[in-house]
């Protein structure tokens, strides 16, 4: 099998497949394009599913997961629940010094004392911030880098998928807030303590499958008429993605690499609140959020002259960003005019 072009053999009909996509994707139907919508579906049902982690991890290696990261330092957003937690106790349990970034601080202080049980590491610790600020984000990474360590691993896993249209009190589209501004602003206030780790940092970034089904857009915040939450997230995990390409050029003599993956399709208490029909419609198909964060883990523990700066990854492969006959790769040439705005709207000076 051919990893590079993540293919598995997975028998399904065309009947089964057919009402996967119409139950699962009739929220994205109506304001995505139906042949990306459909392309990407088929594609994720044969790739993203629990099944397929199976047959992907074939061929894995185990010694790539077996190095002992002591001394290293890692921050994970959004590590209270889910991928970001599963990345956090996988970080801690190969040593890793891990700050976990949360919004909420009791949750938090929950899943801190959780990790610290299971892994018997008790360098793990908690940092309350709300990515959806941009003054909180700025005010933690102002208080962060007064510790002065180096960051070795930042990994950008907070996300949020909210199906209604909430303005921040900043001003901005709270999905946009957290899964772009937020990522992009705590990146960059991060950038010196990243320096002193190189050449041996890296920042990773959690996207989703879903972008497949969208291009890059310079609508940042959504300006339609109707809210569609649903596409407002996959609009902006394309963003996430570009952005790795933009870091990749921009940092290039830093020695920092710059990574995006996904997960595939996993079963988060994120997922369960904000897409309940397709969780139900793959009920038993969905991978757990240990396999969700293999991949982060993974990336997190490789040496970067093994990686490619700026790829996109998938179950421990380098994945393409652009599926055939979407019309998406063209749109990637905007995202210099995107920095730039982002740059703007987060106040990051020049």
């Amino acid at each position: 099998m051919e990893r590079g072009a993540l293919q598995v053999r997975v028998h399904i009909s065309i009947g089964a497949l057919a009402m996967f996509l119409l139950k699962a994707y009739t929220p994205l139907r109506s304001s995505l394009c139906a042949w990306r919508v459909s392309v990407f579906g088929a594609y994720g049902y044969l790739n993203f599913t629990k099944s397929a982690f199976s047959e992907h991890s074939k061929m894995f290696k185990p010694e790539d997961m077996q190095a002992n990261i002591e001394g290293k330092n890692c921050i994970v957003t959004g590590a209270n629940s889910g991928i970001g937690y599963a990345t956090a106790e996988g970080l801690a349990s190969r040593g890793a010094t891990v700050y976990m970034v949360c919004r909420n601080k009791e949750r938090g202080e929950a899943a801190l004392s959780e990790i610290k049980s299971k892994t018997g590491n008790q360098n793990v610790h908690l940092e309350v911030c709300d990515l959806s600020s941009i003054r909180d984000v700025t005010s933690f990474s102002s208080n962060f880098i007064s510790k002065n360590v180096p960051v070795h691993v930042l990994v950008n896993n907070a996300g949020l998928l909210e199906n209604n249209r909430v303005t921040t009190s900043e001003g901005f589209e709270l999905n946009f807030a957290v899964n772009v501004l937020g990522t992009y602003a705590i990146t960059e206030l991060m950038m010196p303590l990243l320096e002193k780790a190189a050449p041996d940092a890296k920042v990773i970034t959690v996207s989703s499958g879903g972008m497949y089904s969208v291009p890059l857009t310079n609508d940042l915040q959504f300006s339609e008429e109707k809210f569609d939450g649903a596409k407002q997230y996959a609009l902006n995990k394309r963003v996430q993605v570009a952005l790795t390409e933009k870091w990749a050029e921009k940092y290039s003599n830093k020695g920092i690499g710059f990574y995006s993956m996904h997960p595939g399709w996993a079963e988060t208490p994120g997922v369960a609140k904000s897409l309940p029909s397709f969780t139900k419609s793959l009920s038993g198909k969905l991978r757990t959020r240990e396999e969700g964060a293999d991949t982060i883990i993974w990336l997190a523990l490789q040496p970067n002259e093994k990686l490619v700066p700026g790829a996109f990854y998938f179950d421990r492969s380098e994945a393409p960003k652009h599926l055939a006959f979407a019309a998406t790769k063209s749109s990637h040439a905007t995202i210099g005019s995107i920095y730039d705005h982002l740059r703007s709207l987060s106040g990051l000076a020049q």
